[in-house]
């Protein structure tokens, strides 16, 4: 460079420091937004994959996990008596469950658990290891409140209480037999209960809830269905008047040490059943005693039994009805012996010459058996058979008998001859209350009911059958009046201040070798007032212990009883002043 003015040289000037940090730390910032607008993107698309695409998959399957639908148990029908009272109804009750593949974590808790419930830990124990895969298992069925209160504070885990049913009878023995019972899941087994299953038992509703891991419910979602009630069934019995059936029947059983008995008090014009009751008894509200078959059934319905002398009326009115004999036509019943066949039939007494009316009232074999000797046996039977012996009676309760009544062509003499007096023939204490309501209607046979009915039933064609004329069934109903008078045989079934019409029977027990000695049956048939017949009852104790075994001693006393009562109740006026007046005289003094 020369002169004064020296030339200057450019180069390349060098970045600085501060212009390399600015460019690393945007392009840093450039991406990390590219990788935070990518992961955003990512999850809105896997957000819209979930929520949108694959939506009903996923619901279905967090549904499945959490949501379950539950059963909500429906109340069951009530039974009631003829004027509502209850007889049959449901409570609600708890019952305790548990998750046993949570429970068997907890060992520490069984025993505690078995405490609160009344239960061996072992018990407990095994029913956990049986379902150990499973979720669910009841510990135990129908808690009272307090229990579960107890292990509500107690907190252990995978235990829990589901809502339920259980069916109580507040009449408990008294009504037992007729009513039935329920099983653990409020479905009828016996009785009523069963008959009417349909009717009483509803239909569950549904419950969608939400339930934690451990099987709990945590919340109702909604309700699924609505559950039902079942219908209320109004039977035919009078509540008052079984409990003094019962009351008498189960006093007799006891003083007279008999094996069983039963009583059945009829309306006698409806035919509805205002009593039916049964010796021995048992408390269905007690599952313990309903675990046995032994007792359970309605002996008054399902037992059969030879009814003996309370078959005569019958007999007697169908050679009225053949229009060979009159009341007052006399029958030779000396020496009191009769042969047959080479078979001997004999009477108590040697009663000689004796009216109709005389054989019903002195229970005469050897004059019942002549007069069914007389007849066709086509005619005895028609009648026999008319009443209903050897068929249903229509009463609709499960398993009732028959009967047995053969049939007519096969009988020889001896057969015509004991049947006239209540041998060779099987009937079930409704059959022969029903039997004698045709004495009370006028020869009309009405049909027999355990609920009530809503109409009056009237003695017509349509709604009961004809088995006698009017005119044989008073008659007949007359000669029933002279057999608790005094020198009949059914004295002790009188009641002040009413004019009773009514039969005695005896009936030697049949045993599988044949007919057994010192075994009786002890039967009392009637309709009482006799003027305007309002109710029948038939009483029948078996094997009655002791020197007290006649119809007229055990039977005969649990009708007055019952009937003074169950007459007074009804409010049925007296149709016997003279000894209704003597009866209050008694009483004030």
């Amino acid at each position: 460079m020369t002169g004064k003015h020296a030339t200057i040289k450019c180069t390349s000037a060098k970045p600085s420091p501060h212009a390399q940090s600015y460019t690393v730390k945007r392009w840093r910032v450039v991406f990390t937004s590219l990788m935070l607008a990518a992961v955003t993107l990512l999850l809105m698309g896997r957000a819209i994959d979930l929520h949108v695409l694959n939506k009903d998959f996923l619901q279905q399957q967090g549904d499945a996990r959490y949501l379950r639908v539950v059963p909500v148990p429906a109340h069951r029908g009530m039974i009631t008596d003829r004027y509502g009272e209850p007889l049959a109804i449901s409570t609600p009750v708890a019952s305790v469950w548990a998750n046993p593949k949570e429970l068997q974590r907890h060992p520490g808790q069984w025993r505690l658990l078995a405490s609160v419930l009344q239960m061996d830990v072992s018990d407990i124990e095994k029913q956990i290891k049986a379902r150990s895969d499973k979720e669910f298992v009841y510990l135990k069925r129908h808690v009272n409140p307090d229990v579960v209160e107890q292990l509500r504070a107690l907190e252990i885990p995978g235990v829990d209480f589901q809502g339920e049913y259980r069916r109580y009878y507040p009449a408990a023995e008294v009504t037992a037999h007729l009513l039935g019972f329920t099983n653990i899941d409020d479905q009828g087994q016996e009785g009523l209960e069963l008959a009417y299953d349909d009717i009483l038992r509803g239909t569950p509703g549904a419950n969608r809830v939400i339930k934690d891991r451990l099987g709990r419910v945590v919340e109702t979602v909604e309700r699924v269905s609505e559950p039902r009630p079942g219908q209320d069934v109004i039977t035919s019995i009078d509540r008052r008047i079984q409990y003094l059936a019962y009351r008498e029947l189960k006093a007799a059983v006891v003083q007279h040490q008999a094996q069983s008995g039963s009583a059945v008090v009829l309306d006698a014009h409806t035919g509805e059943i205002l009593a039916m009751v049964n010796q021995p008894a048992f408390n269905p509200n007690n599952r313990q005693e309903v675990q046995s078959m032994e007792g359970l059934r309605n002996r008054a319905l399902t037992d059969v039994f030879e009814p003996g002398s309370t078959i005569k009326p019958f007999t007697v009115a169908a050679v009225l009805e053949a229009g060979k004999y009159a009341p007052t036509s006399v029958i030779d019943t000396s020496p009191g012996l009769l042969r047959v066949g080479g078979k001997l039939i004999h009477d108590l007494h040697d009663y000689g010459q004796i009216d109709i009316a005389t054989v019903i009232q002195k229970s005469s074999n050897v004059g019942a058996s002549k007069l069914a000797l007389s007849m066709q046996p086509r005619q005895l039977w028609d009648t026999l058979a008319g009443v209903g012996f050897g068929f249903g009676s229509g009463s609709g309760f499960p398993g009732e008998s028959p009967g047995s009544l053969s049939d007519y062509s096969g009988w020889h003499n001896i057969d015509t001859a004991t049947m006239s007096f209540g041998y060779g023939l099987s009937v079930t204490a409704l059959q022969l209350a029903r039997a004698y309501a045709v004495f009370a209607n006028d020869g009309y046979l009405p049909p027999v009911s355990l609920l009530r009915t809503v109409h009056k039933v009237e003695k017509t064609a349509q709604t009961s059958q004809q088995i006698f004329s009017a005119r044989t069934a008073r008659e007949v109903k007359a000669m029933l009046e002279m057999v608790v008078q005094e020198g009949g045989t059914g004295t002790k079934a009188q009641v002040p201040g009413y004019r009773i019409a009514g039969k005695t029977g005896t009936v030697r027990k049949i045993g599988p070798n044949g007919y057994e000695d010192g075994a009786y049956i002890a039967v009392f048939a009637g309709l009482a007032p006799a003027s305007n017949p309002r109710l029948v009852m038939v009483v029948m104790v078996d094997d009655p212990q002791g020197k007290h075994y006649y119809g007229g001693s055990v039977a005969a006393p649990v009708f007055s009883k019952v009937m003074t009562g169950a007459l007074r109740i009804l409010d049925v006026p007296p149709d016997d002043m003279p000894t209704f007046e003597g009866a209050k005289l008694a009483m004030a003094h």
